[in-house]
């Protein structure tokens, strides 16, 4: 397979981040025509079901896509070249990146290798989980104090109260709320969803805050369709939510000017680097909630997009990972690299 080299983009891109509108309805976001097709693209099952049956045609596919998506691991001396003289700063989902896609979404454990390569990243990167489960349960989930934690796709925004010393951030216990108002309206949303989805077996409802989660992923296919009625039928009295799809899960968030792109550029500029050129922000992620991220890199023509998925998918990502296995490998290697950078400065300083 032919590798394309892929460097990143050198141009200035600072942020101006205007608190002020943070919660003002976004019209143009309207409510996502969820389908039974969509729902049926979410599942990472099927795709590799219809890979199977294509064989020729999607190897082929998956060719030409992962020469404009390269492997993170294959090019990693390219992304080194474009984080000289920057400092690197670590964005990183959950499910799926750090964690395995699991059943029941409550038992998506890391493993523990992955948590000692975090907690190592972290020694050395400002890192932070962006994640659409509710922020209290990531840092359940993670368990290390040194991280910054977006939950609710952002809506929810923390960092430790001691900082390491890379950040710049004068007050490093960042905590970033943009959604309050809507507290209670996803309250009533979550105990009416319950009730309403209590008949289709397989179905779980979580609570995430900011935002609803309706997962799909154990119901009977033939049930997808009743589900996602049920659902539109609640959101139809909230016209202030939202409806979008992830992997097999329904997400119902406020309909505000905020996901996981402006989280990340309010991270970046409570940790100092708003409009420095001397910054490469890298996002890893799975979801298409990640997209807002991508999306926001690509735009500012700094920083790298890293999609995990073992089929071609259309991205703004500019590399590619294929499981959390090669996540945990590459910031193995990015760790090593900076400890190795640090050992050859000392000694040159000598």
């Amino acid at each position: 397979m032919t590798k394309q080299n892929v460097v990143a983009p050198e141009i200035g891109g600072g942020i101006a981040m205007r608190k002020k509108h943070l919660t003002q309805l976004d019209p143009s976001s309207g409510r996502a025509n969820v389908s039974l097709e969509s729902m049926r693209a979410s599942s990472p099952t099927r795709a590799k079901a219809a890979a199977a049956a294509l064989a020729s045609p999607m190897e082929e596919e998956y060719a030409n896509w992962m020469m404009r998506h390269p492997s993170a691991l294959s090019n990693f001396e390219h992304i080194i070249t474009a984080s000289k003289g920057k400092q690197i700063v670590m964005f990183l989902d959950y499910d799926g990146t750090l964690s395995p896609i699991v059943d029941d979404p409550d038992s998506a454990f890391m493993s523990d290798s992955m948590r000692a390569a975090v907690r190592n990243l972290a020694r050395h990167f400002p890192t932070a989980i962006v994640s659409g489960r509710c922020r209290d349960k990531v840092f359940s989930l993670v368990r290390l104090a040194e991280l910054y934690y977006a939950g609710s796709h952002g809506m929810d925004i923390k960092g430790p109260a001691k900082g390491p010393k890379y950040t710049k951030a004068k007050d490093k216990a960042v905590l970033f709320q943009p959604a309050n108002e809507f507290l209670p309206m996803i309250d009533e949303v979550y105990k009416t969803l319950l009730e309403k989805t209590k008949s289709i077996t397989g179905s779980k409802v979580e609570h995430n805050k900011f935002c609803v989660s309706v997962h799909f992923r154990c119901v009977d296919e033939k049930c997808w369709g009743s589900l996602a009625e049920q659902v539109r039928s609640v959101l139809k009295d909230y016209p202030k939510l939202r409806l979008s799809l992830g992997r097999k899960v329904l997400e119902i968030r406020p309909t505000i000017k905020w996901d996981k792109g402006k989280a990340l550029e309010f991270l970046l500029e409570s940790l100092g680097f708003a409009d420095c050129n001397n910054v490469l922000p890298v996002y890893i992620g799975d979801d298409r909630t990640d997209e807002d991220a991508f999306k926001v890199l690509r735009e500012r023509g700094q920083g790298l997009g890293i999609l995990v998925s073992k089929f071609p998918k259309e991205t703004n990502a500019s590399y590619s990972l294929q499981e959390p296995a090669e996540v945990m490998d590459f910031l193995l290697r990015l760790v090593e690299w900076k400890r190795l950078s640090l050992k050859s400065c000392l000694q040159g300083c000598k």
